[in-house]
Order: C-alpha cells, then sequence, then structure tokens
C-alpha cells in the first residue's frame, strides 16, 4: 500500500490565510465591520512582512502573553527587529504594572521551578511554596506579592509582552467562520489533505450575518456560553452560577433571530447544571426561559415533583399538540399517564417500555454479554440469513449521496466560507423548508431501484473522500447503501429520506442495529436489546415509522444462555 505523500507547506503559509481571511471578510463583512476593525487591517497592511508574521504567530497561539526569549520561528529573519515594529506600532507592549487584572495569565507562562527563582520570593517563603503545586504557588504570588515587584523581578530576566488588537482580531476571525470553535487550524487540515473540503464558487458565497446586531447577539451568546464553563471549571458554588445567570439575562439585549438557537441550548445547559447540583427549584426557573428539548420535559417533571399537577398535565398537553422530537412525543402521553394514575395501585408503563415487552427474544450465549449485537448477529448467521451491523450509518450515507448537491447548494444562501463543513443552516427548520422544493423533485427523478442504485454510486464516486456530516468515507459504505435500495421499494426509500430532512438532528439518529436478509428478498431491520437495555423513543419512533409504510422492522429481547 502506497502511503500519502507528505505535503511541504510554504514557510508562510499562515500568513497567507490571515491575508486571505482579511481579504475574505472585508468583501463579504466590510459594510459590517466598525472603525475599530478597519483601523486594525489599515495598519496591519503597513507593517513588514516580518513584523506581519510575528503578528499572526501571535494571535494564533492560545494566551496574551509571550516571552521573547522563547520565540523561535526560522521564516521571520529579523525577529527583534519586528518585535521592535510590533511595540513601537501598538500591536504589542511590554509587561508592566497595569496588567494586574491579567496576573494569572502572566504567571502562567512560566514554570513553576522559574516561578520559585525569578519570584520576589523571601528564603521562608521559598521552602513551603516548593511543596505546593504551580496553581498554588501562582495563587499566593497574585495574594500576597505587589504585583509591581513581581513585574520588576520577572522582566530583569525575562522580556515578556502582551499582544494587543485581540478584540478586533476575534471579531475579523468570527465574521469568517460564523462560531468560535474553529480557528487557523481549518486551513491547515485543508491544505495538509487532513481534510478534502466541498469545493465552492466563491462569487456564489453569501454573508452568514446581515446586520452588526446579529454579530454581536450571536458572539454574545458563544462568549457568555465559554463564560459558564469557566465557571463551572472554577467550580463556583452553583447558587451564584444561577444569580450570574439570571442577572445576565435580565440585562442582555433583545436578540435577533440568528442567536436565539444558541441562547436556547445556553437556557438548557444551565437548567441541566443547576438540576444536578440539587438546585430543582432554580432549575425550573431557568428551564422556563426556553421551550427547547428538553425544557420542557424538565419542567413537567419538576413541577409534578412539587405538587403542582394541574400546571404539569398542562404542559403534558402543549407538548402532546406540538411535540418538538420523538421524545417529546412519547413522554407527554406516558407522563399524563403516570400523573393520572399516581396513587392508584396500577403502574403506567412507558409506550417504549410497552413495545419492548411485546417483542420477541432470542437466547444468546453469555461470551457475547459485552458485544450483544455480534450474538444476535451469529443467531441469525446460524439461522440462514446474511446480517450486517447498520444503525445509523447507512442511512445517514443514503441521505447525503441522494442530496449531496442540495444539501451543499451555495444558491440556498447556507454556505458563508470555503471551509465550511455544513450550511448553516443544517440542523434548523429551514433545511427543510428552503429546500423542500428540490429534495422532492430530486425524489420524484429517482423512479425505479436502478435510478437509486446509479445515482447513489456516481455520487459515491464522484464525491468520494470529500467531507460531509452525514457519510462516513468506509468501503462498506456503497454496498450497504445499495443493499438498502434493493430490499425497499423505491416508495419507501422516498418516505424514508423525507422524514429524514423534516428533522435532520433527530431523523438521523435511532434506527435499526442490524439488517438481515436472505436470497428470497426476505429482511428484517432489528433493535438488539439486551436483559438490562431500554428501548429509546427515537428507536420506537422509526420502527413505527417502518411498520406504518410497510418496512420490515422489529425488536429483539436477548435472554442469556445460562
Amino acid at each position: 500500500m502506497v502511503g500519502r505523500q507528505k505535503i511541504e507547506l510554504p514557510s508562510k503559509y499562515y500568513l497567507d490565510n490571515f491575508r486571505y481571511l482579511l481579504d475574505f471578510v472585508q468583501r463579504l463583512y466590510g459594510g459590517l465591520m466598525n472603525e475599530a476593525e478597519w483601523d486594525f487591517v489599515r495598519r496591519f497592511d503597513a507593517l513588514t512582512e516580518d513584523a506581519q508574521c510575528l503578528f499572526v504567530r501571535f494571535s494564533n497561539r492560545k494566551g496574551l502573553f509571550f516571552r521573547v526569549n522563547k520565540l523561535n520561528y526560522k521564516e521571520i529573519e529579523e525577529l527583534p527587529a519586528a518585535l521592535g515594529e510590533l511595540l513601537l506600532g501598538g500591536f504589542a507592549e511590554r509587561l508592566s504594572a497595569h496588567h494586574e487584572i491579567m496576573g494569572a495569565e502572566v504567571l502562567n507562562t512560566f514554570t513553576k521551578p522559574e516561578l520559585l527563582e525569578l519570584l520576589p520570593l523571601e528564603p521562608e517563603e521559598l521552602k513551603p511554596l516548593s511543596k505546593q503545586k504551580k496553581e498554588e504557588v501562582v495563587r499566593y504570588a497574585l495574594h500576597e506579592l505587589d504585583f509591581g515587584e513581581i513585574v520588576t523581578s520577572l522582566t530583569t530576566r525575562e522580556t515578556v509582552v502582551q499582544m494587543n488588537f485581540e478584540a478586533e482580531v476575534m471579531m475579523l476571525k468570527y465574521l469568517f467562520f460564523g462560531n468560535r470553535s474553529s480557528d487557523m487550524s481549518e486551513f491547515v487540515i485543508r491544505d495538509l489533505g487532513m481534510v478534502n473540503f466541498e469545493r465552492y464558487d466563491e462569487s456564489k458565497l453569501t454573508a452568514r450575518f446581515r446586520t452588526r446586531k446579529e454579530v454581536e447577539d450571536k458572539l454574545l451568546i458563544s462568549l457568555t456560553n465559554e463564560e459558564f464553563r469557566e465557571l463551572k471549571d472554577a467550580e463556583m458554588p452553583a447558587e451564584d452560577i444561577y444569580n450570574w445567570f439570571l442577572n445576565w439575562n435580565e440585562t442582555r439585549p433583545e436578540l435577533t433571530e440568528i442567536a436565539i438557537p444558541g441562547y436556547q441550548k445556553l437556557v438548557v445547559r444551565v437548567g441541566a447544571f443547576l438540576e444536578k447540583q440539587k438546585l430543582p427549584e432554580q432549575a425550573l426557573a431557568v428551564y422556563e426561559l426556553s421551550d427547547r428539548v428538553p425544557a420542557r420535559e424538565r419542567r413537567v417533571r419538576l413541577l409534578f415533583r412539587y405538587g403542582l399537577v394541574d400546571e404539569a398535565l398542562a404542559l403534558c398537553d402543549e407538548i402532546a399538540v406540538t411535540p418538538q422530537n420523538a421524545e417529546e412525543k412519547f413522554f407527554a402521553n406516558d407522563f399524563r399517564e403516570k400523573i393520572m394514575s399516581a396513587g392508584e395501585k396500577k403502574r403506567s408503563r412507558k409506550s417504549t417500555t410497552r413495545f419492548l415487552s411485546d417483542a420477541e427474544s432470542v437466547s444468546i450465549p453469555a461470551a457475547y454479554r459485552h458485544h450483544v449485537e455480534a450474538g444476535v448477529m451469529a443467531y441469525y448467521l446460524e439461522e440462514g440469513y446474511d446480517a450486517a451491523f447498520t444503525e445509523n450509518y447507512p442511512w445517514r450515507g443514503l441521505f447525503g449521496l441522494v442530496f449531496w448537491d442540495i444539501i451543499y447548494d451555495a444558491n440556498v444562501q447556507a454556505i458563508h466560507h470555503p471551509l465550511q463543513r455544513t450550511p448553516s443552516d443544517f440542523y434548523l427548520p429551514d433545511f427543510y423548508l428552503k429546500r423542500e422544493d428540490l429534495i422532492k423533485k430530486r425524489l420524484s427523478e429517482l423512479t425505479t431501484t436502478d435510478d437509486w442504485r446509479a445515482h447513489t454510486e456516481r455520487m459515491y464516486k464522484e464525491k468520494n473522500g470529500i467531507t460531509n456530516v452525514l457519510v462516513d468515507w468506509n468501503e462498506e459504505l456503497l454496498s450497504l447503501v445499495h443493499r438498502l435500495i434493493d430490499l425497499l421499494e423505491p416508495a419507501q426509500l422516498r418516505l424514508i429520506l423525507l422524514e429524514i430532512a423534516r428533522s435532520l438532528r433527530e431523523n438521523t439518529r435511532g434506527f435499526p442495529d442490524l439488517l438481515i436478509w436472505n436470497e428470497d428478498g426476505q429482511y428484517e431491520f432489528v433493535e438488539v436489546k439486551s436483559p438490562t437495555d431500554h428501548l429509546g423513543a427515537q428507536q420506537l419512533h422509526w420502527l413505527q415509522y417502518f411498520q406504518s409504510i410497510g418496512v420490515k422492522g422489529k425488536v429483539v429481547r436477548v435472554i442469556w444462555e445460562v
């Protein structure tokens, strides 16, 4: 097997990528940039190439403070001169006493032995500190030592600088990527061939944000999410986090539509955290700020827990009328039954439990206890069937191959930069609404089994290796996809893919574990459950949906052989 050829990047690849990002953002979002961001761009353009390189190196690294004697960039020929230019131009500044508010970040650029050597410590302070962890040494220094003296002591031996224009660079990157989780490394993994992105006509790429407020609102939610994680990691008391969140929520601006999904996620995360921390009343107050799954379910449970039965029933009825996913659909009916039967001797059973209890069972050797699906597969192989692990894999692949060009159609205005792995509306209701006509037209064109096979094979060969969140490239993918196509009627395939399209977030999961078939064309999709496993709501959704359209599927309960 021939290994992949090693790719050598140009020595200043990172500068090329940063310049590309700046040009791209100016072209698409120039009207949304503020004066500070435009000022940064103009001043950056005026720097020499070496100074630009050093600044970009700084901006791509974690943290704001850097020790000059640790800098080693061979492609920057005159590094001291480049640093001097950055200092003179305000792109960087030397460590001073006014950086005290960022003292922890300053000290964390040093190792513990370096701190013990460089900090202005008395001999009697050194011995106990030498036995402490670095975090304790940093905490002691910031609380017990004068920060001005710390700076003097450190900078006598070291030159430490802070990068400036952090806010401007962050915003420019945010405008390009549209999120805080992506960074400049996306360019690198593309250029090294680690990820093969879909190719776009850049003239068709559209702006994700229409107004400055949209940008600032969405960024605000991202930064607040990060602050929430930091507060949890710092082990701030849960009551304090609750108060912090309520204060933030009361003072936040009215959000534009683009920021609301992120806000709803944040509400659910905070509510779940408070529940886990045994603060149910506070969790209920937070959950009431959102209708996003699973906020309504959690509210029902908490209302019932506190004896607010009428309120719990009313919310159950609301969920039953407008369920957002299978979990809500089955929960609303099951929990209403639980509430109504409370106090009676007869215990209510969930829909998933009833369905599972009616399922057939098979005896499997206990040796398969940790590989239960493999045990059931072996059982059916002995019965004369062929079998394959399927679950979500071939269904997601089938959807991705059938609708590839529709998913990544730049004309739908959901592709905003060339390194985008998924359309921006991928998990939103807008995905189906904006593509409904295209999706239905494609399905109407695939009238026969041969049509389905030919189309999926062509897309598989044409797009092989290109990143697609639904298509996990594997040598078994096409054969499994074609197995689905051969066993099901085209009308059934159309209905299943339409159901997936209506909610990609929910309906790309929950498919049965196995597919079994024989030479006579008989088949079944099999959901495998061990004695301790339960049936999920999304799994029940697909089993019932399969049943409604004539696709054969079932649950098999495993009984361990003695």
